[in-house]
This record gives structure tokens, C-alpha cells and sequence, in this order.
């Protein structure tokens, strides 16, 4: 054919593009298994560092050995089999009706829209008990559904820390739920009073001479709505509809 012919330039650049596709089709998924492995890495170190336990240039499968993964049935508050905690993914069991609640607007302050039945939690045990206790939380924010863990200290009442993994908050503003600083000032706050939710982010600094400095954390500054998503997917899931009932339990079983 021709070169300059229109029929050449159309059948060249055809096979140019079945080329790209099939090249970018089979690295798609020659690295589909690294990319599922780098994710899962990935969420282990944001659970280690959510309760403090992460060691920079230590293995992250090294130090995940030091926490079991359980499955909890929601509606129960107790440790449950039923589903297999390796292939469970509570993230798509929220959106399946067989798998999930569909929540009410007035009981779903987080608006979740739907909660999963079960929820995959994180412990580290020692010959005491339980040391600490990682839970995966989520809520709206302004722009995103924030996606994090918040852990507790053995005694089940007070912060061991959080952290989230994933969100499309504003930076500078919202995004400052990832500001070292702040995610610190949660540490040693008390979450629970006896078998009341206490802990509450506040709107403005929280006033050091007060009491209830104990269990308020500071606001968001320039980010009102991100601060009062966060209030409220953390009194969500310590709530009732949440892990309350389950971590009651658990502080039955190590009494």
C-alpha cells in the first residue's frame, strides 16, 4: 500500500493500538497479584501504626505476627465464625443487602447507609490478655468517606491511637486528619467511662484545665464539617449499632 495513503495510515495506527491494549491488558494482570499483596502491606502497617506498634525498617509481615485478625458479628457484639476472616471483605459486604443493614437517616450519623453484619477487628494479645484492640472505623466526611482504624489500650477504655488510610478530605484543611500532631493528641484520651462513650472531637482547642480535657480532642481548624464527620463516625461505632456491645464483652471475658 501506499504511505501516504489514508488506508495505511488507518490499518498502522489500528495495529498500533491493538498492540498498546494488549501489552497494557497483560501488565494489568501480571500485576494484579502485586498490586493485591502491596494493599494488603499497606493496610497492615496503618494498623500497626494506628496502635502504636509500628517499627520503620522492621519487616511489616514480621510485626503483623504480633496481631490475630477476628471476625465479630455486629448484631451480637460476639466473636463469630460464620464468615472466613481471610477472604472477607467488609468493604463490598456493605453494599451486599444479604450482608448488611440498611440504616435509618436518624441512626446513621456517620451516613453509612448501610452497615455490614460483620467487621473484621485486630488484637494483640499477651499472657494478661488483650493489650490492645484495633478497630475499623468509617464515616463522611465534607467530600469523602474517610476510611481508618481507631485502637484501644488493654483496659478497652482508653486511645491507643488512629489513623486513616484513605480519603479525599482537603488538604491543609480536612486532610490534617493526617497531621502527626493531631492523630498524637488522641493518645491516652479516655473513649470510655464504665460502660459510657465519652470521647467527643470538639469544634475549637479543647481547654487543658477542664475535666473533660480527659476525653474531648481538638477540631479541625477551617474544617468544621470534616471535624463533625469524624465526632460522629467515632461515637457511630463506639455506640450501641457499633463495637460497644462487643467490647463490653470482651472487658466481661478479661474481669
Amino acid at each position: 500500500m501506499d504511505n501516504d495513503s489514508v488506508k495505511k495510515t488507518f490499518v498502522v495506527a489500528l495495529c498500533l493500538c491493538l498492540v498498546c491494549a494488549v501489552v497494557v491488558s497483560a501488565s494489568a494482570i501480571m500485576l494484579r497479584p502485586a498490586q493485591a499483596f502491596n494493599k494488603a502491606l499497606d493496610l497492615k502497617a496503618n494498623i500497626l501504626q494506628s496502635a502504636g506498634l509500628y517499627q520503620p525498617g522492621v519487616s511489616i509481615e514480621k510485626q503483623f505476627e504480633r496481631i490475630s485478625v477476628r471476625l465479630v458479628d455486629l448484631r451480637t457484639g460476639q466473636f463469630s465464625n460464620d464468615v472466613d476472616v481471610d477472604t472477607y471483605d467488609q468493604r463490598k459486604a456493605s453494599k451486599d443487602p444479604t450482608m448488611s443493614v440498611a440504616l435509618k437517616p436518624d441512626s446513621d450519623p456517620a451516613k453509612l447507609r448501610r452497615r455490614p453484619h460483620y467487621a473484621s477487628v485486630y488484637l494483640v494479645e499477651g499472657k494478661n490478655g488483650i493489650e490492645k484492640l484495633v478497630l475499623p472505623v468509617r464515616g463522611y466526611g465534607l467530600w469523602s468517606t474517610l476510611y481508618g482504624f481507631l485502637a484501644l489500650e488493654g483496659d478497652l477504655e482508653t486511645v491507643a491511637g488512629i489513623g486513616f488510610y484513605e480519603h479525599a478530605e482537603t488538604p491543609g484543611l480536612g486532610g490534617e486528619v493526617d497531621n502527626f500532631a493531631w492523630k498524637a493528641s488522641w493518645i491516652g484520651k479516655r473513649a470510655f467511662e464504665g460502660n459510657e462513650r465519652v470521647i467527643t472531637v470538639i469544634k475549637g482547642k479543647v481547654d487543658r484545665q477542664r475535666p473533660e480535657a480527659a476525653y474531648q480532642i481538638d477540631g479541625l481548624a477551617g474544617a468544621t464539617i470534616t471535624t463533625r464527620g469524624i465526632d460522629n463516625l467515632v461515637k457511630y461505632w463506639l455506640g450501641e449499632s457499633g463495637f460497644a456491645p462487643f467490647i463490653r464483652n470482651l472487658q466481661i471475658r478479661n474481669a
